[in-house]
């Protein structure tokens, strides 16, 4: 990574594009505390979290939504969830507020993780980080293999969860579709380095994102 900066405001959601082997999980598992940081500074709601080990990280409201499978495949689904808060009571209230996005969660609480469709356990990733009430939410890949309607479902739940919470949410993505679709803003990383950057809503954003990523 070089040269490298970006920043999230509360409230946006923030697209980081580029094809595979740029950087892209590697910038956020720096952010998140799981790689080093060699350089430069990473400041967190106003605190410099630069070395920060990532348990602590976490407990600043950061959430982490990684490329891969993260989940206890031989574990109930809610126990994957319960994993991720401190209390049962913590749970009940956060079982009541994704089980408005994904009620199949709510019917599945007993069955193992590992049996779940592949769309299905990306959903309960992405149950598992809001459950924690982030102000900060990273997401790597989330669409990788899924079919449309799961696509489509997941827009739909970082879009309204954007809404209600008023969080961050750094995306990482490659597909294009799905990050016009929520994003506010975008920047493209090429091996390493920002290389384009700016607004979703700019003219010909679309076209100048796909030619960097066929390039």
């Amino acid at each position: 990574m070089r040269d490298v900066t970006l920043d999230i405001r509360l409230g946006e959601i923030f697209v980081l594009l580029g094809k595979n082997g740029m950087g892209k999980s590697t910038l956020l598992k720096t952010v998140m505390g799981f790689l080093p940081l060699l350089g430069g500074r990473m400041n967190l709601f106003g605190s410099d979290i630069s070395g920060m080990q990532p348990y602590r990280i976490a407990r600043k409201a950061v959430a982490y939504t990684p490329q891969e499978q993260a989940l206890f495949q031989d574990l109930t689904v809610g126990d994957n969830l319960r994993l991720a808060l401190r209390d049962d009571r913590a749970l009940k209230l956060g079982l009541e507020r994704v089980g408005v996005f994904f009620p199949f969660i709510l019917e599945r609480l007993k069955q193992r993780a590992g049996t779940l469709s592949g769309g299905e356990q990306k959903m309960l990733l992405v149950a598992r980080a809001l459950m924690t009430r982030p102000r900060l939410l990273l997401v790597d890949e989330i669409t990788e293999g899924l079919q449309p309607s799961v696509i489509e479902k997941l827009a739909g739940v970082l879009k309204a969860e954007r809404k209600q919470s008023e969080m961050a949410i750094l995306l990482v993505e490659q597909h294009v579709k799905f990050a016009l679709e929520v994003a506010d803003r975008y920047a493209v990383l090429k091996l390493g380095e920002i290389v384009d950057r700016g607004d979703i809503e700019d003219p010909g954003v679309e076209n100048s994102i796909s030619e960097h990523l066929t390039v």
